[in-house]
Protein backbone atom coordinates (compact mmCIF):
# COMPACT_ATOMS: atom_id res chain seq x y z
CA UNK A 1 0.00 0.00 0.00
CA UNK A 2 1.47 3.51 -0.76
CA UNK A 3 -0.12 6.52 0.82
CA UNK A 4 1.31 9.96 -0.51
CA UNK A 5 0.78 12.56 1.98
CA UNK A 6 1.41 16.47 0.55
CA UNK A 7 0.99 19.82 1.05
CA UNK A 8 2.84 21.10 3.87
CA UNK A 9 3.36 24.46 4.83
CA UNK A 10 5.71 25.85 2.52
CA UNK A 11 4.96 23.33 -0.65
CA UNK A 12 6.94 20.99 0.51
CA UNK A 13 5.95 17.46 -0.28
CA UNK A 14 6.80 13.64 1.44
CA UNK A 15 6.22 10.10 0.70
CA UNK A 16 4.93 7.64 3.23
CA UNK A 17 4.62 4.40 2.37
CA UNK A 18 2.40 2.14 4.52
CA UNK A 19 0.59 3.08 7.42
CA UNK A 20 1.33 2.85 11.87
CA UNK A 21 0.98 4.26 14.90
CA UNK A 22 1.63 3.36 18.53
CA UNK A 23 0.47 4.21 21.64
CA UNK A 24 2.69 6.17 23.55
CA UNK A 25 5.37 9.10 22.19
CA UNK A 26 8.36 7.55 24.26
CA UNK A 27 7.61 4.39 22.59
CA UNK A 28 8.47 5.85 19.17
CA UNK A 29 11.54 4.55 17.43
CA UNK A 30 12.86 5.95 14.14
CA UNK A 31 15.16 4.22 12.06
CA UNK A 32 16.94 7.17 9.81
CA UNK A 33 18.53 5.27 6.72
CA UNK A 34 21.15 7.21 4.80
CA UNK A 35 24.84 6.96 3.19
CA UNK A 36 25.61 10.58 4.28
CA UNK A 37 26.90 10.17 7.93
CA UNK A 38 26.45 13.95 8.18
CA UNK A 39 22.79 14.11 7.54
CA UNK A 40 22.32 10.93 9.65
CA UNK A 41 23.51 12.93 13.16
CA UNK A 42 21.78 15.98 11.76
CA UNK A 43 18.44 13.78 11.88
CA UNK A 44 19.21 12.11 14.56
CA UNK A 45 19.97 14.96 16.81
CA UNK A 46 16.49 16.58 15.21
CA UNK A 47 14.43 13.55 16.24
CA UNK A 48 15.84 13.10 20.09
CA UNK A 49 15.29 16.64 20.65
CA UNK A 50 11.34 15.71 19.90
CA UNK A 51 11.67 12.92 22.10
CA UNK A 52 12.27 10.12 19.55
CA UNK A 53 14.42 6.92 19.91
CA UNK A 54 16.63 6.93 17.01
CA UNK A 55 18.43 3.86 15.27
CA UNK A 56 20.47 4.26 12.05
CA UNK A 57 21.82 2.64 9.26
CA UNK A 58 23.88 2.93 6.36
CA UNK A 59 22.78 2.22 2.56
CA UNK A 60 25.69 0.64 1.95
CA UNK A 61 25.59 -1.69 4.59
CA UNK A 62 22.42 -3.22 4.11
CA UNK A 63 22.45 -2.61 0.20
CA UNK A 64 26.05 -4.37 -0.15
CA UNK A 65 26.37 -6.33 3.40
CA UNK A 66 26.81 -7.16 5.66
CA UNK A 67 23.49 -5.86 7.59
CA UNK A 68 20.28 -7.64 6.37
CA UNK A 69 17.62 -4.79 6.49
CA UNK A 70 14.85 -7.36 7.38
CA UNK A 71 16.66 -8.40 10.78
CA UNK A 72 17.01 -4.19 11.53
CA UNK A 73 13.39 -4.06 10.81
CA UNK A 74 12.68 -7.00 13.58
CA UNK A 75 15.08 -5.96 15.74
CA UNK A 76 13.91 -2.31 16.15
CA UNK A 77 10.49 -2.12 14.93
CA UNK A 78 10.66 1.45 13.95
CA UNK A 79 7.25 3.58 13.92
CA UNK A 80 9.10 5.29 10.31
CA UNK A 81 12.07 4.47 8.49
CA UNK A 82 13.62 7.94 7.02
CA UNK A 83 15.22 6.52 3.61
CA UNK A 84 17.47 8.35 1.35
CA UNK A 85 17.70 8.14 -2.15
CA UNK A 86 21.44 9.21 -3.25
CA UNK A 87 23.20 8.18 -6.75
CA UNK A 88 22.80 6.13 -8.56
CA UNK A 89 19.01 7.37 -8.36
CA UNK A 90 17.64 4.38 -10.65
CA UNK A 91 19.40 1.46 -8.80
CA UNK A 92 18.72 3.22 -5.31
CA UNK A 93 14.97 3.55 -6.43
CA UNK A 94 15.13 0.00 -7.34
CA UNK A 95 16.35 -1.13 -4.25
CA UNK A 96 14.11 0.63 -2.10
CA UNK A 97 11.32 -1.19 -4.01
CA UNK A 98 12.63 -4.00 -3.26
CA UNK A 99 13.06 -3.11 0.25
CA UNK A 100 9.47 -2.59 0.67
CA UNK A 101 8.67 -6.14 -0.65
CA UNK A 102 10.16 -7.41 2.71
CA UNK A 103 7.10 -8.90 5.23
CA UNK A 104 9.25 -6.31 8.09
CA UNK A 105 8.29 -3.30 5.58
CA UNK A 106 4.63 -4.11 4.88
CA UNK A 107 4.36 -2.63 8.65
CA UNK A 108 6.48 0.14 8.86
CA UNK A 109 6.06 3.85 7.44
CA UNK A 110 8.60 5.17 5.17
CA UNK A 111 9.57 8.99 4.46
CA UNK A 112 11.76 9.32 1.24
CA UNK A 113 14.42 12.18 1.04
CA UNK A 114 16.75 12.99 -0.94
CA UNK A 115 19.40 15.62 -1.63
CA UNK A 116 18.25 16.32 -5.74
CA UNK A 117 14.51 15.81 -6.07
CA UNK A 118 14.76 17.15 -9.68
CA UNK A 119 17.51 14.83 -10.28
CA UNK A 120 15.65 11.72 -8.48
CA UNK A 121 12.17 12.39 -10.34
CA UNK A 122 14.33 12.88 -14.05
CA UNK A 123 15.71 9.04 -13.23
CA UNK A 124 12.68 7.17 -12.08
CA UNK A 125 9.74 9.38 -12.57
CA UNK A 126 7.56 11.38 -10.69
CA UNK A 127 7.06 10.88 -7.07
CA UNK A 128 7.31 12.56 -3.79
CA UNK A 129 9.87 12.93 -1.73
CA UNK A 130 11.31 15.61 0.83
CA UNK A 131 14.70 17.52 -0.47
CA UNK A 132 17.04 17.99 1.91
CA UNK A 133 20.26 20.20 0.72
CA UNK A 134 22.83 20.17 3.01
CA UNK A 135 21.34 19.68 6.11
CA UNK A 136 19.44 23.15 6.19
CA UNK A 137 17.23 23.81 9.29
CA UNK A 138 13.90 23.69 7.39
CA UNK A 139 14.86 20.38 5.68
CA UNK A 140 15.30 19.11 8.79
CA UNK A 141 12.28 20.38 10.02
CA UNK A 142 10.38 19.20 7.33
CA UNK A 143 11.55 15.41 7.67
CA UNK A 144 10.69 16.06 11.33
CA UNK A 145 6.86 17.00 10.31
CA UNK A 146 6.42 14.37 8.29
CA UNK A 147 7.10 12.12 11.05
CA UNK A 148 4.93 14.08 13.46
CA UNK A 149 2.25 13.50 10.98
CA UNK A 150 3.04 9.74 10.78
CA UNK A 151 3.38 8.52 14.27
CA UNK A 152 1.03 11.49 15.62
CA UNK A 153 -2.00 11.84 13.74
CA UNK A 154 -4.33 14.67 14.35
CA UNK A 155 -6.98 12.86 16.21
Amino acid sequence: MVQILCGLPGGVRFAVVGFMTLSHPLSFVIAVVNSNDDLVALLKEALERDGYSVVTGHIHDFRLGPRDFGSFLRAHKPAAVIYDIAIPYDENWEYLQTLLTLPEAQQTSFVVTTVNLRALTDRVGPTEAIEIQGGHADDLDSVVDAIHRIVRPPT
